[in-house]
């Protein structure tokens, strides 16, 4: 079975969940099909073929040059037998090659462009192209698979015109065996946290999508003794950026032991991080699975997360951490913030508890969220779909 797997995002130039996915997801099915890898880029190496936007479109509007690449792509994917596009960025490309070649395409979401209207600020007017690109190829996809089960009703509220028995729950995953935990403390140290005291933890980007500016707020009232060590970077746009430091600056000066790491770490400084961690915090307004949830509980860390999409899914409350409630729409968001203080306070209380928490969570990771298991079921996914086509 030859397959293109489309993607924006990979190894070495992954920042989000989505890359994190497909990387994973890439090494397992290679041993079960003919794989081939088409992401943006520059070169080509084995079983990889890398793309990058047109250059009369430097300068241009983000979407306009995401279509370049999805041309470059579909141009590319002649031979393949089926394709299976992530993200908006690739979905297009998925698209065009099922009408050019006639073959199958699938489609993992791992968010929704009307869940995120905030990307307007981004995107400008691309957003509505970014949108529309994302409906053409979910609507006429073979096949999509939701990451959560949350995500699949989100998918069928905002596509109805999908048809529900093309839509399959195929859960994130998680590398138990690179993810597990690491107490040693050269990372720490590296950055100036003090190994002997606790601190919480959040690794994301800069969005409106992960709430950021939320656990700014709430950690300012949290545990004085705590420290909070912030993993940010890649922010959306410079006015986001500038929310964030000023918010940083202040919560500086309200509590010492604050630190800032924009830069992307190296996988294993950031394993060490999470092992070390008294409890990681996920403040996500909207968040289909919330891979980085895995990766700490996979390292024996208590989690404090949203209560929003697939997140319950995966964090469960009471036994490997605490989920909060997010404030709904036209709400007072000084809930949320305070719910968080009160979740992070009372992990950082009980040490014994969160020993416990970070325990049941390594053991949930083990037993239900292997990568293994996730490409076996994809391939069998594609099988079931060239059988129909």
């Amino acid at each position: 079975m030859r397959v293109g797997l489309l993607t924006r995002e990979y190894p070495p130039d992954v920042y989000g969940g989505a890359g994190v996915h497909v990387e994973f997801l890439a090494r397992e099915l290679a041993a079960l099909v003919d794989l081939e890898v088409h992401c943006w880029g520059e070169g080509r190496a084995e079983g990889v073929v890398r793309h990058r936007p047109w250059a009369v479109l430097d300068g241009s509007n983000d979407a306009l040059r995401t279509f370049s690449v999805d041309l470059s792509i579909a141009a590319a994917l002649e031979g393949r037998e089926l394709v299976h596009s992530h993200t908006w960025y690739a979905n297009l490309a998925g698209h065009f090659a099922k009408l050019l070649y006639g073959v199958p395409h699938v489609v993992t979401a791992h968010s929704l462009e009307p869940l995120r209207p905030w990307k307007a600020e981004q995107l400008g007017g691309g957003y509505a192209l970014s949108g529309w690109a994302e409906r053409t190829a979910l609507e006429a996809a073979d096949a999509v698979v939701a990451v959560s089960g949350a995500m699949r009703d989100d998918i069928l509220a905002c596509y109805p015109a999908l048809d529900p028995a093309r839509v399959h729950v195929v859960h994130n995953g998680i590398d138990t065996r690179l993810y597990r935990p690491d107490h040693a403390t050269d990372a720490l140290t590296r950055y100036g946290i003090d190994p002997a005291r606790p601190y919480v933890l959040f690794v994301g980007r800069i969005t409106r999508q992960k709430g950021v500016p939320h656990l700014l707020r709430a950690v300012r009232n949290i545990d004085p003794g705590a420290q909070v060590v912030l993993c940010a970077g890649a922010p959306d746009t410079p006015e986001i950026d500038l929310e964030f430091r000023e918010l940083y600056q202040e919560l500086s000066r309200v509590r010492e032991g604050v630190f800032w790491i924009p830069q992307m770490l190296p996988r294993t400084e950031v394993i060490q991080l999470l092992t070390r961690a008294a409890v990681f915090v996920c403040p996500s307004v909207y968040e289909p699975l919330g891979i980085v949830n895995l990766e700490a509980m996979a390292c024996g860390t208590a989690v404090v997360a949203s209560r929003v999409g697939g997140i319950p899914e995966v964090v469960d409350h009471g036994r490997t951490g605490l989920l909060v409630d997010v404030a709904e729409a036209g709400g007072d968001a000084r809930d949320f913030e305070s719910g968080l203080t009160r979740a992070l306070d009372a992990v950082l209380g009980d040490p014994a508890a969160a020993r416990r928490m970070g325990e049941a969570g390594r053991e949930r990771a083990v037993g239900e969220f292997g990568w293994d298991a996730v490409a076996r079921r994809t391939a069998g996914l594609y099988e079931e779909i060239l059988k129909q086509a």
